[in-house]
């Protein structure tokens, strides 16, 4: 597919299509397709989108209600009658199977007073409100209104529980509030044409870990939209990762959906001529077996010729056969390597490639507007002829428990501590700055400005 690019500038260094055409294995036309035009959204923003209180109320109304979000997996409600739970801000809801196998949204709350439905998630046949027993079937009908007496001209039918619409796509279920937005496949263009060799259908979550931010929840999206911080914030990965020379692609007629990918097994621009490729190995190795990161290669001579992004190709091959079960001799190196990560307007972050895939979620902590949940989501794959195993449990870590203790996440835990000792001091200097707007990069941070222009569409439109 022919690249279009109106970048205008780009980093020293060995370009990403470079890479691609030295692999021995052409990428999908997803993958080589490079699309960059410049993105809507100002090249300064003001501080006051995540500091404002006002302006995150702003959100709560306009954003939230109008966007698909994506709220669970499917496999955490594998049965009719189970159910789980997912909420935004002031807004909550019941996610259940159906006894036809479909999924609803309810919004969580009764039709009463108000009381919450549920607290837990877990399996049903009815939901009955705890406070004064009004009963909900499966399907959200109205089964028993107590006292019905006392509620004269009230008719049960007409009472079903208020729905949100839902869709699916890659075992993720999603929901949206507005009738009038664009049917979820429109919305995620071109996500299921890039996705549809990856095995999604073979994936279930095999790692959940989540934590509480003090900072805005855009704020930590900015910083998992744009590769060049690695230089100062994680400075053990420049000699296997090409941090400034990221392709970041903006389709200018796709508003919910960007991408960047990173080249792996390869130094960064600033490193190039300085290290072999042996050190390429030993850094990756050093690091631990993180997610996408092969692990046990410091060890491993290169034969004449050979170069470090090869050998870790042939491990991240390795890793992925075995989840698979099956031979994948035509994957290409950098859908096996590559962190190919998508922003999928507003808040979901799904990663490219054969797996594991790294997947981010990031949301609003309740009703504070400087602090968010960001949530870290492991996709593993298993053998097609095999049931899909359960879902990895959710595990919070507290406040001054450090990601790296979370060892299912293995070298990454690492990696997002290095993100958060710079976030809560963001949040803290976008409060004391003299200067009320951000500087953003032409290239590496178009994809903030990017979502920032869907953004403020969704917040100052019709």
């Amino acid at each position: 597919m022919a690249t279009r690019s109106t970048d205008g500038a780009r980093a020293p260094g060995t370009p990403y299509q470079t890479y691609l055409d030295r692999d021995a294995q052409p990428p999908t036309p997803g993958v080589r397709e490079h699309v960059w035009e410049p993105p809507e959204g100002e090249a300064e923003i003001p501080v006051e989108r995540y500091v404002s209180r006002d302006f995150f109320e702003l959100e709560k109304r306009r954003l939230w209600p109008k966007v698909w979000q994506m709220a669970c997996r499917e496999e955490h409600i594998p049965e009719p009658g189970d159910y789980t739970l997912y909420e935004i801000c002031d807004h909550a809801f019941i996610i259940a199977r159906q006894d036809n196998g479909s999924i609803r949204a309810f919004y969580n709350a009764c039709l009463h007073r108000g009381r919450m439905l549920r607290t837990e998630p877990g399996s049903t046949r009815q939901f009955r409100c705890p406070f004064h027993g009004l009963t909900w079937g499966l399907d959200g009908q109205l089964q028993e209104l107590p006292c019905a007496w006392d509620f004269p001209g009230v008719d049960p039918a007409t009472l079903p529980l208020p729905q949100a619409r839902v869709a699916t796509w890659g075992g993720w279920v999603f929901l949206n509030m507005d009738e009038a937005a664009p049917p979820l496949e429109d919305y995620l263009r071109p996500l299921p044409e890039h996705f549809a060799t990856w095995g999604l259908s073979q994936s279930y979550l095999g790692v959940h870990v989540a934590k509480v931010i003090q900072a805005n929840w855009k704020a930590v999206l900015d910083a998992f939209s744009e590769a060049w911080h690695s230089r100062d914030t994680h400075p053990q990965i420049l000699p296997f990762t090409g941090d400034t020379n990221t392709r970041y692609d903006i389709w200018p007629d796709n508003p919910h959906v960007d991408r960047m990918i990173t080249p792996f097994g390869v130094p960064s621009p600033v490193l190039e001529g300085q290290i072999g490729e042996g050190d390429i190995l030993a850094a990756m190795a050093a690091l631990g077996e993180g997610g996408r990161r092969p692990a046990g290669m410091a060890a491993i001579e290169l034969p004449e010729g050979v170069t470090g992004r090869q050998i870790a190709a042939s491990k991240a091959r390795e890793t992925a056969e075995a989840m698979w079960g099956r031979p994948l001799p035509d994957a290409p190196e950098s859908e096996l390597l590559d962190g190919i990560l998508y922003n999928v307007f507003p808040n979901f972050v799904p990663w490219g490639g054969y797996g594991p895939n790294i997947n981010y979620r990031f949301r609003p902590h309740g009703n504070d507007h400087e602090a968010c949940v960001m949530e870290v989501m492991l996709l593993l794959r298993h053998p097609a002829d095999q049931p899909k195993p359960p879902p990895a449990e959710l595990r919070w870590l507290e406040a001054d428990e450090p990601w790296s203790t979370a060892t299912e996440l293995g070298g990454l835990g690492a990696i997002f501590d290095q993100d958060n000792s710079n976030l809560p001091w963001v949040q803290r200097g976008m409060k004391a700055t003299a200067r009320r707007r951000l500087l953003l990069a032409h290239v590496q941070e178009s994809r903030i400005r990017h979502y920032h222009g869907t953004l403020m569409h969704y917040l100052t439109g019709p």
